[in-house]
Protein backbone atom coordinates (compact mmCIF):
# COMPACT_ATOMS: atom_id res chain seq x y z
CA UNK A 1 0.00 0.00 0.00
CA UNK A 2 1.39 3.39 -0.99
CA UNK A 3 2.11 6.03 1.63
CA UNK A 4 0.04 9.24 1.94
CA UNK A 5 1.59 12.12 0.03
CA UNK A 6 3.00 14.85 2.32
CA UNK A 7 4.03 18.12 0.63
CA UNK A 8 5.91 20.66 2.75
CA UNK A 9 6.50 24.23 1.58
CA UNK A 10 9.28 25.80 3.64
CA UNK A 11 12.66 27.62 3.51
CA UNK A 12 14.62 24.46 4.34
CA UNK A 13 17.65 25.51 2.24
CA UNK A 14 18.12 28.98 3.75
CA UNK A 15 20.43 30.40 6.44
CA UNK A 16 17.71 31.56 8.80
CA UNK A 17 15.90 30.69 12.01
CA UNK A 18 12.95 29.55 9.96
CA UNK A 19 15.34 27.49 7.87
CA UNK A 20 16.63 25.66 10.95
CA UNK A 21 13.07 25.12 12.16
CA UNK A 22 12.09 23.77 8.73
CA UNK A 23 14.95 21.29 8.60
CA UNK A 24 14.15 19.93 12.05
CA UNK A 25 10.44 19.48 11.31
CA UNK A 26 11.05 17.97 7.87
CA UNK A 27 13.61 15.49 9.19
CA UNK A 28 11.24 14.44 11.97
CA UNK A 29 8.50 13.71 9.42
CA UNK A 30 10.86 11.85 7.05
CA UNK A 31 12.18 9.73 9.94
CA UNK A 32 8.63 8.57 10.74
CA UNK A 33 8.72 6.66 7.43
CA UNK A 34 4.93 6.89 7.14
CA UNK A 35 4.62 9.47 4.37
CA UNK A 36 5.76 10.13 0.83
CA UNK A 37 7.47 13.45 1.58
CA UNK A 38 8.00 16.14 -1.07
CA UNK A 39 9.69 19.49 -0.36
CA UNK A 40 8.97 22.83 -2.00
CA UNK A 41 11.84 25.23 -1.32
CA UNK A 42 10.73 28.74 -0.40
CA UNK A 43 12.57 31.96 0.23
CA UNK A 44 12.80 33.55 3.67
CA UNK A 45 13.34 37.31 3.59
CA UNK A 46 16.78 38.32 2.39
CA UNK A 47 18.58 35.27 3.79
CA UNK A 48 20.88 33.37 1.46
CA UNK A 49 20.31 29.92 -0.03
CA UNK A 50 22.51 26.88 -0.30
CA UNK A 51 22.56 25.65 3.28
CA UNK A 52 22.05 21.99 2.38
CA UNK A 53 24.81 21.94 -0.23
CA UNK A 54 27.23 23.55 2.22
CA UNK A 55 26.34 21.16 5.06
CA UNK A 56 26.75 17.49 4.11
CA UNK A 57 24.61 16.40 7.05
CA UNK A 58 21.58 18.04 5.42
CA UNK A 59 22.32 17.39 1.75
CA UNK A 60 19.86 14.45 1.72
CA UNK A 61 16.97 16.91 1.82
CA UNK A 62 17.69 17.85 -1.79
CA UNK A 63 16.55 14.35 -2.80
CA UNK A 64 13.05 15.22 -1.60
CA UNK A 65 12.82 18.55 -3.43
CA UNK A 66 10.23 19.10 -6.18
CA UNK A 67 9.34 22.16 -8.25
CA UNK A 68 5.73 22.21 -7.18
CA UNK A 69 2.53 20.24 -6.77
CA UNK A 70 1.63 18.55 -10.09
CA UNK A 71 -1.32 19.99 -12.01
CA UNK A 72 -4.59 18.51 -10.85
CA UNK A 73 -2.99 16.73 -7.85
CA UNK A 74 -4.30 17.41 -4.34
CA UNK A 75 -1.78 16.23 -1.73
CA UNK A 76 -3.10 14.09 1.09
CA UNK A 77 -1.26 16.36 3.54
CA UNK A 78 -0.02 19.89 2.97
CA UNK A 79 2.22 21.82 5.38
CA UNK A 80 3.55 25.38 5.24
CA UNK A 81 6.32 26.60 7.53
CA UNK A 82 6.10 30.38 7.44
CA UNK A 83 4.23 33.28 9.03
CA UNK A 84 0.47 32.61 9.40
CA UNK A 85 -0.85 35.28 7.04
CA UNK A 86 0.75 33.27 4.20
CA UNK A 87 -1.02 30.01 5.07
CA UNK A 88 -3.12 28.62 2.19
CA UNK A 89 -4.91 25.24 2.15
CA UNK A 90 -3.73 23.12 -0.77
CA UNK A 91 -4.17 19.53 0.41
CA UNK A 92 -6.90 17.28 1.79
CA UNK A 93 -5.48 17.99 5.27
CA UNK A 94 -3.57 21.23 5.87
CA UNK A 95 -1.05 22.09 8.58
CA UNK A 96 0.37 25.53 9.34
CA UNK A 97 3.68 25.75 11.20
CA UNK A 98 5.03 29.06 12.50
CA UNK A 99 7.85 30.05 14.83
CA UNK A 100 5.59 32.02 17.10
CA UNK A 101 5.06 35.50 18.42
CA UNK A 102 7.13 37.76 20.67
CA UNK A 103 4.47 40.08 22.11
CA UNK A 104 0.90 39.84 23.43
CA UNK A 105 -0.70 40.15 20.01
CA UNK A 106 -0.58 40.03 16.24
CA UNK A 107 -2.55 41.34 13.30
CA UNK A 108 -5.92 39.82 12.45
CA UNK A 109 -4.51 38.41 9.19
CA UNK A 110 -2.49 35.92 11.22
CA UNK A 111 -5.61 34.57 12.95
CA UNK A 112 -7.36 34.27 9.58
CA UNK A 113 -4.37 32.32 8.29
CA UNK A 114 -4.47 29.90 11.25
CA UNK A 115 -8.17 29.35 10.62
CA UNK A 116 -7.55 28.41 6.98
CA UNK A 117 -5.63 25.30 8.08
CA UNK A 118 -6.92 22.11 9.72
CA UNK A 119 -4.39 22.44 12.54
CA UNK A 120 -1.31 24.50 13.42
CA UNK A 121 2.10 24.04 15.05
CA UNK A 122 3.83 26.68 17.18
CA UNK A 123 7.11 26.57 19.11
CA UNK A 124 5.93 27.55 22.59
CA UNK A 125 3.00 27.68 24.99
CA UNK A 126 3.37 31.46 24.97
CA UNK A 127 2.63 31.63 21.24
CA UNK A 128 -0.30 29.23 21.52
CA UNK A 129 -1.82 31.15 24.41
CA UNK A 130 -1.49 34.49 22.62
CA UNK A 131 -3.08 33.20 19.42
CA UNK A 132 -5.94 31.60 21.33
CA UNK A 133 -6.64 34.72 23.40
CA UNK A 134 -7.01 37.22 20.55
CA UNK A 135 -10.23 38.49 19.05
CA UNK A 136 -10.63 40.94 16.16
CA UNK A 137 -13.47 42.83 14.50
CA UNK A 138 -14.43 41.66 11.02
CA UNK A 139 -14.14 44.66 8.66
CA UNK A 140 -16.46 45.07 5.66
CA UNK A 141 -14.39 45.28 2.45
CA UNK A 142 -16.64 47.97 0.97
CA UNK A 143 -17.45 50.23 3.90
CA UNK A 144 -14.17 49.55 5.80
CA UNK A 145 -16.24 49.51 8.99
CA UNK A 146 -16.74 46.73 11.57
CA UNK A 147 -19.53 44.31 10.68
CA UNK A 148 -20.29 43.45 14.29
CA UNK A 149 -18.80 40.00 13.82
CA UNK A 150 -15.62 38.80 15.52
CA UNK A 151 -12.78 36.62 14.34
CA UNK A 152 -10.78 34.41 16.71
CA UNK A 153 -8.68 31.28 16.37
CA UNK A 154 -10.97 28.27 15.90
CA UNK A 155 -8.47 25.64 14.76
CA UNK A 156 -6.31 23.42 17.01
CA UNK A 157 -2.83 24.68 17.91
CA UNK A 158 -0.18 22.18 19.03
CA UNK A 159 3.06 23.14 20.73
CA UNK A 160 6.02 21.50 18.97
CA UNK A 161 9.16 22.74 20.69
CA UNK A 162 12.45 23.33 18.88
CA UNK A 163 14.58 20.34 19.82
CA UNK A 164 18.32 20.61 20.41
CA UNK A 165 20.71 18.54 18.29
CA UNK A 166 22.53 16.56 20.99
CA UNK A 167 25.15 15.40 18.51
CA UNK A 168 26.28 19.02 18.16
CA UNK A 169 25.31 20.85 21.33
CA UNK A 170 27.01 19.17 24.24
CA UNK A 171 29.72 19.66 26.83
CA UNK A 172 33.24 19.92 25.37
CA UNK A 173 36.46 19.80 27.41
CA UNK A 174 38.89 22.67 26.82
CA UNK A 175 41.29 20.35 24.98
CA UNK A 176 38.75 19.90 22.16
CA UNK A 177 38.07 23.61 21.60
CA UNK A 178 39.85 25.20 18.64
CA UNK A 179 38.00 28.55 18.67
CA UNK A 180 40.53 31.34 19.21
CA UNK A 181 39.47 34.00 21.73
CA UNK A 182 43.01 35.06 22.60
CA UNK A 183 42.15 38.74 21.90
CA UNK A 184 39.90 38.62 24.96
CA UNK A 185 42.08 39.27 27.99
CA UNK A 186 39.42 38.57 30.63
CA UNK A 187 38.96 35.06 32.00
CA UNK A 188 35.30 35.64 32.94
CA UNK A 189 32.92 36.63 30.12
CA UNK A 190 29.17 36.90 29.90
CA UNK A 191 27.80 35.98 26.45
CA UNK A 192 24.89 37.34 24.42
CA UNK A 193 23.75 35.76 21.14
CA UNK A 194 21.20 37.46 18.90
CA UNK A 195 20.56 40.25 16.40
CA UNK A 196 20.53 43.89 17.45
CA UNK A 197 17.16 44.93 16.08
CA UNK A 198 15.47 48.26 15.48
CA UNK A 199 14.40 50.38 18.43
CA UNK A 200 15.65 53.19 20.67
CA UNK A 201 17.76 52.53 23.78
CA UNK A 202 15.85 50.06 25.94
CA UNK A 203 13.27 49.36 23.24
CA UNK A 204 14.89 46.95 20.73
CA UNK A 205 13.30 43.48 21.01
CA UNK A 206 16.44 41.66 22.13
CA UNK A 207 17.05 44.60 24.49
CA UNK A 208 20.75 44.64 23.58
CA UNK A 209 21.26 48.35 24.28
CA UNK A 210 19.81 48.20 27.80
CA UNK A 211 21.73 44.99 28.47
CA UNK A 212 25.04 46.70 27.62
CA UNK A 213 24.13 49.78 29.66
CA UNK A 214 23.18 47.62 32.66
CA UNK A 215 26.39 45.60 32.34
CA UNK A 216 28.48 48.80 32.30
CA UNK A 217 26.70 50.21 35.34
CA UNK A 218 26.94 46.94 37.27
CA UNK A 219 30.71 46.54 36.98
CA UNK A 220 31.78 50.19 36.66
CA UNK A 221 34.99 51.18 38.48
CA UNK A 222 35.62 47.67 39.80
CA UNK A 223 39.27 46.68 40.08
CA UNK A 224 38.74 43.27 38.45
CA UNK A 225 35.93 43.23 35.90
CA UNK A 226 34.26 40.60 33.73
CA UNK A 227 33.76 41.16 30.01
CA UNK A 228 30.71 40.95 27.78
CA UNK A 229 30.94 39.08 24.46
CA UNK A 230 28.34 39.90 21.82
CA UNK A 231 27.68 37.43 18.99
CA UNK A 232 25.43 39.82 17.13
CA UNK A 233 24.82 42.01 14.09
CA UNK A 234 22.26 44.43 12.74
CA UNK A 235 21.19 41.86 10.19
CA UNK A 236 23.81 42.40 7.48
CA UNK A 237 27.18 40.68 7.91
CA UNK A 238 29.57 43.28 6.50
CA UNK A 239 32.06 45.95 7.55
CA UNK A 240 29.45 48.67 7.80
CA UNK A 241 27.30 46.50 10.05
CA UNK A 242 30.24 45.88 12.39
CA UNK A 243 31.00 49.60 12.59
CA UNK A 244 27.33 50.35 13.26
CA UNK A 245 27.31 47.98 16.24
CA UNK A 246 30.62 49.36 17.54
CA UNK A 247 29.29 52.93 17.26
CA UNK A 248 26.21 51.98 19.27
CA UNK A 249 28.38 50.46 22.00
CA UNK A 250 30.60 53.57 22.02
CA UNK A 251 27.59 55.85 22.39
CA UNK A 252 26.30 53.87 25.38
CA UNK A 253 29.78 53.92 26.96
CA UNK A 254 30.03 57.71 26.61
CA UNK A 255 26.69 58.27 28.35
CA UNK A 256 27.93 56.46 31.47
CA UNK A 257 31.61 57.36 31.74
CA UNK A 258 34.11 56.11 34.28
CA UNK A 259 36.22 52.97 34.26
CA UNK A 260 33.98 50.52 32.40
CA UNK A 261 34.36 46.82 31.55
CA UNK A 262 35.17 45.66 28.04
CA UNK A 263 32.65 44.58 25.41
CA UNK A 264 33.86 42.33 22.58
CA UNK A 265 32.06 41.84 19.29
CA UNK A 266 32.00 38.57 17.33
CA UNK A 267 30.50 38.66 13.85
CA UNK A 268 30.42 36.51 10.75
CA UNK A 269 29.07 33.08 9.94
CA UNK A 270 29.48 30.50 12.70
CA UNK A 271 28.60 26.87 12.07
CA UNK A 272 26.61 25.00 14.69
CA UNK A 273 29.86 23.33 15.74
CA UNK A 274 31.52 26.75 16.03
CA UNK A 275 28.68 27.95 18.25
CA UNK A 276 29.06 24.92 20.51
CA UNK A 277 32.77 25.65 20.85
CA UNK A 278 31.91 29.25 21.74
CA UNK A 279 29.43 28.09 24.38
CA UNK A 280 32.00 25.72 25.89
CA UNK A 281 35.00 28.03 25.70
CA UNK A 282 36.60 28.38 29.17
CA UNK A 283 36.43 32.19 28.96
CA UNK A 284 32.64 32.08 28.43
CA UNK A 285 31.06 31.60 31.85
CA UNK A 286 27.36 32.44 31.44
CA UNK A 287 24.75 33.57 28.92
CA UNK A 288 22.56 36.62 29.46
CA UNK A 289 19.38 37.68 27.66
CA UNK A 290 17.28 40.74 28.51
CA UNK A 291 14.88 39.92 25.68
CA UNK A 292 11.47 41.56 25.59
CA UNK A 293 9.90 38.54 23.91
CA UNK A 294 10.76 35.27 22.16
CA UNK A 295 8.72 32.85 20.11
CA UNK A 296 11.02 30.19 21.56
CA UNK A 297 14.62 31.31 22.24
CA UNK A 298 16.78 28.69 20.54
CA UNK A 299 20.28 30.00 21.54
CA UNK A 300 19.28 29.82 25.21
CA UNK A 301 18.24 26.19 24.78
CA UNK A 302 21.46 25.22 23.05
CA UNK A 303 23.69 27.09 25.51
CA UNK A 304 22.16 25.20 28.45
CA UNK A 305 23.81 22.02 27.17
CA UNK A 306 27.23 23.53 27.97
CA UNK A 307 26.13 23.26 31.64
CA UNK A 308 26.85 26.93 32.36
CA UNK A 309 24.58 29.47 34.12
CA UNK A 310 21.85 31.31 32.22
CA UNK A 311 20.38 34.71 33.14
CA UNK A 312 17.22 35.53 31.20
CA UNK A 313 14.00 37.53 31.13
CA UNK A 314 11.18 35.75 32.92
CA UNK A 315 8.55 35.89 30.17
CA UNK A 316 7.61 34.45 26.74
CA UNK A 317 8.74 31.36 24.82
CA UNK A 318 11.91 30.52 26.76
CA UNK A 319 9.84 29.83 29.87
CA UNK A 320 8.88 26.45 28.35
CA UNK A 321 12.39 25.06 28.79
CA UNK A 322 14.17 27.31 31.32
CA UNK A 323 13.47 25.79 34.70
CA UNK A 324 13.30 28.58 37.35
CA UNK A 325 14.87 26.18 39.88
CA UNK A 326 18.08 26.09 37.83
CA UNK A 327 18.11 29.38 35.88
CA UNK A 328 18.24 32.99 37.06
CA UNK A 329 15.04 34.62 35.78
CA UNK A 330 14.98 38.43 35.72
CA UNK A 331 11.63 39.79 36.95
CA UNK A 332 9.82 42.64 35.24
CA UNK A 333 6.47 43.76 33.89
CA UNK A 334 4.63 44.09 30.60
CA UNK A 335 4.96 47.38 28.75
CA UNK A 336 3.79 48.73 25.40
CA UNK A 337 5.82 47.98 22.30
CA UNK A 338 7.68 51.21 21.63
CA UNK A 339 6.92 52.99 18.31
CA UNK A 340 10.65 52.88 17.44
CA UNK A 341 10.54 49.05 17.50
CA UNK A 342 7.16 48.59 15.86
CA UNK A 343 6.75 47.26 12.32
CA UNK A 344 4.02 45.64 10.22
CA UNK A 345 4.33 42.40 12.22
CA UNK A 346 5.14 43.84 15.66
CA UNK A 347 2.32 46.23 16.51
CA UNK A 348 2.61 49.10 19.00
CA UNK A 349 -0.86 48.47 20.43
CA UNK A 350 0.39 45.24 22.04
CA UNK A 351 2.80 44.60 24.90
CA UNK A 352 6.02 42.78 25.70
CA UNK A 353 8.36 42.40 28.68
CA UNK A 354 10.48 45.00 30.37
CA UNK A 355 13.05 43.75 32.88
CA UNK A 356 13.68 45.44 36.22
CA UNK A 357 17.28 46.63 35.93
CA UNK A 358 17.96 46.72 39.68
CA UNK A 359 17.20 42.98 39.88
CA UNK A 360 19.27 42.34 36.75
CA UNK A 361 22.27 44.10 38.32
CA UNK A 362 21.91 42.09 41.51
CA UNK A 363 21.80 38.80 39.58
CA UNK A 364 24.80 39.71 37.38
CA UNK A 365 26.89 40.56 40.46
CA UNK A 366 25.84 37.44 42.30
CA UNK A 367 26.59 35.06 39.40
CA UNK A 368 30.00 36.72 38.99
CA UNK A 369 30.91 36.53 42.68
CA UNK A 370 29.36 33.12 43.48
CA UNK A 371 29.92 31.35 40.19
CA UNK A 372 30.46 27.87 41.62
CA UNK A 373 27.09 28.00 43.38
CA UNK A 374 25.28 28.79 40.13
CA UNK A 375 27.28 26.24 38.16
CA UNK A 376 25.73 23.45 40.23
CA UNK A 377 22.23 24.54 39.20
CA UNK A 378 23.39 25.00 35.58
CA UNK A 379 24.42 21.35 35.36
CA UNK A 380 20.89 20.38 36.44
CA UNK A 381 19.41 22.67 33.77
CA UNK A 382 21.63 21.03 31.15
CA UNK A 383 20.40 17.59 32.19
CA UNK A 384 16.81 18.89 32.09
CA UNK A 385 17.25 20.04 28.47
CA UNK A 386 19.00 16.84 27.38
CA UNK A 387 16.21 14.72 28.86
CA UNK A 388 13.18 16.70 27.72
CA UNK A 389 14.06 18.99 24.78
CA UNK A 390 16.20 17.02 22.34
CA UNK A 391 15.51 16.83 18.61
CA UNK A 392 14.63 13.14 19.13
CA UNK A 393 11.99 14.06 21.72
CA UNK A 394 10.62 16.68 19.35
CA UNK A 395 10.39 14.06 16.59
CA UNK A 396 8.45 11.72 18.88
CA UNK A 397 6.01 14.54 19.65
CA UNK A 398 5.53 15.33 15.94
CA UNK A 399 4.69 11.66 15.30
CA UNK A 400 2.15 11.52 18.14
CA UNK A 401 0.38 14.69 17.00
CA UNK A 402 0.21 13.57 13.37
CA UNK A 403 -1.05 10.09 14.31
CA UNK A 404 -3.76 11.56 16.52
CA UNK A 405 -5.03 14.17 14.06
CA UNK A 406 -4.45 13.19 10.42
CA UNK A 407 -7.38 11.20 9.00
CA UNK A 408 -6.98 7.91 7.19
CA UNK A 409 -6.87 8.38 3.46
CA UNK A 410 -8.04 5.86 0.89
CA UNK A 411 -4.80 4.57 -0.55
CA UNK A 412 -3.95 2.85 -3.79
CA UNK A 413 -3.13 -0.82 -3.25
CA UNK A 414 -0.34 -2.21 -5.40
CA UNK A 415 -1.72 -5.45 -6.85
CA UNK A 416 0.67 -8.20 -7.74
CA UNK A 417 -0.34 -10.46 -10.60
CA UNK A 418 0.15 -14.23 -10.12
CA UNK A 419 3.16 -15.71 -11.81
CA UNK A 420 2.68 -18.31 -14.55
CA UNK A 421 4.36 -21.62 -13.87
CA UNK A 422 6.44 -22.26 -16.97
CA UNK A 423 6.47 -26.02 -16.28
CA UNK A 424 2.73 -26.42 -16.68
CA UNK A 425 1.86 -28.27 -19.90
CA UNK A 426 -1.09 -26.76 -21.72
CA UNK A 427 -3.41 -29.03 -23.70
CA UNK A 428 -2.94 -29.09 -27.43
CA UNK A 429 -5.64 -27.54 -29.57
CA UNK A 430 -6.56 -29.81 -32.39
Amino acid sequence: MSKPSFYISCPFDTYSGYGARSRDIVKAIIDLDKYNVKLLSQRWGDTTWGFCEAHEKWSFLKDYAVQGVPQGVKPDIWMQITIPNEFQPVGKFNIGCTAGIESTGCQGEWISGLNRMNMNFVSSKHSRNVFQSLEFDVIDNNTKKPTGQKIKCEKPIHVIFEGADLDVYKYLPSSEIKLDLSDIKESFCFLFVGMWMQGDLGHDRKNVALMIKTFFETFKNQKIKPALVLKTSTGVENYMSRNEVLDKIKNIRETIGGDLPNVYLLQGDFTNEDMNELYNHPKIKAMISFTKGEGFGRPLLEFCLSKKPVIASGWSGQMDFLNPQFVQMIPGKLENVHPSAANKWLLKEFQWFGIETRHAKRILKDVYKKYKKYSVAAKKQGHYIRTNFSREKMGELVGKVLDANIPKFAQQVDLKLPEINANVKLPKIS
